[in-house]
Parts: structure tokens; sequence; C-alpha cells
């Protein structure tokens, strides 16, 4: 679900993104965070908010590496799953920074990291570039848009 104001040029790269598989996604994310990571913090203002993010990526911390991987994997493909779910209660902003903290969380080795040997294929590296090459209003709205249609809505009621 694209917002109307998003221009062609952002339009493009999410279309390019959606094509992308769950881990291909997943390592985009990686790539983007780790070249943008503290131009995004800015972006996404909040002290409850980042509470809200930090407790979120807390909880994913404390699982193994392969459930960490397991739930990132739950969230992109929208499966249900409590913390999809808690995710899906996100505000856009909060998303935006539970992804740069599972990013900051990878390189400081509390999230699974990416594979050492790891190949972005030629799909991630164009979408790269033609990220790099928005201005930063355009990638923190590609960014925007790219993450808040990942995980699931909350359920009705007491539950989550």
């Amino acid at each position: 679900m694209v917002s109307s104001n998003v221009d062609a040029t952002v339009q493009s790269a999410l279309s390019a993104y959606q094509r992308l598989s769950t881990d291909e996604k997943l390592a985009f994310l990686w790539y983007v965070y780790t070249k943008m990571g503290t131009s995004i913090t800015p972006a996404a203002p909040g002290a409850a908010g980042d509470e809200i993010a930090k407790g979120l990526f807390n909880q994913v911390k404390e699982l193994s590496h392969e459930e960490q991987l397991q739930v990132q994997r739950q969230i992109i493909e929208k499966q249900d799953s409590l913390i999809g779910r808690e995710y899906g209660s996100l505000s856009e902003n909060t998303k935006l920074l539970f992804w740069y903290y599972l990013a900051q969380g990878m390189e400081e080795g509390v999230i699974i990291p990416m594979p050492e040997n790891y190949e972005p294929s030629g799909s991630i590296q164009k979408l790269l570039s033609d990220i790099e090459a928005c201005d930063f209003e355009q990638q923190i709205t590609f960014l925007r848009e790219a993450v808040i249609d990942a995980g699931q809505e909350p359920k009705s009621g007491a539950e989550i």
C-alpha cells in the first residue's frame, strides 16, 4: 500500500523492492541502514517511539540468532506472530527506528549478522544505487513506505 504522494522515482524503487525475495529485502534494509543509519534517527523522532522501538528490538535480541532471522522474515512476509503484530501496531517512524536498531544490533553482534561471504544480487545493487541517487527526502519516503507495509495487523480485543 503506497501513499498517493510518492513521486515516480520512489514509486519505481518501491516496485523494485517488492520484487525482491524476503532475504534480499532483509539484506537490502541492512545495507541501506548501515549507509544511512545516522540520518534516519533524526528523521524518526519521538521519545515514546524510541522506547517502543527499543522494547521490540530487545524482544528480538533475546532470541537465538536463528529465531531472530525467523522473526525478521515473518515481519517482512506479514506472517501472523506476536512480534509481527506488535510491529504492525507501530507508527511509521517507530518502524523506521526498529529496523535501524536491528541494523545496529547486527553491527554489534547481538542480532544475527549478515553471512561473511554474502554477495548482494544485481537487483539489490541496482536498487541501492537508485536509492543513493535520490535526495534525502526521497530516501526517507522510500524507507518509510518499504517498512510500513510489513508486519501483521494487531488482533481486536485483548489479544495483541
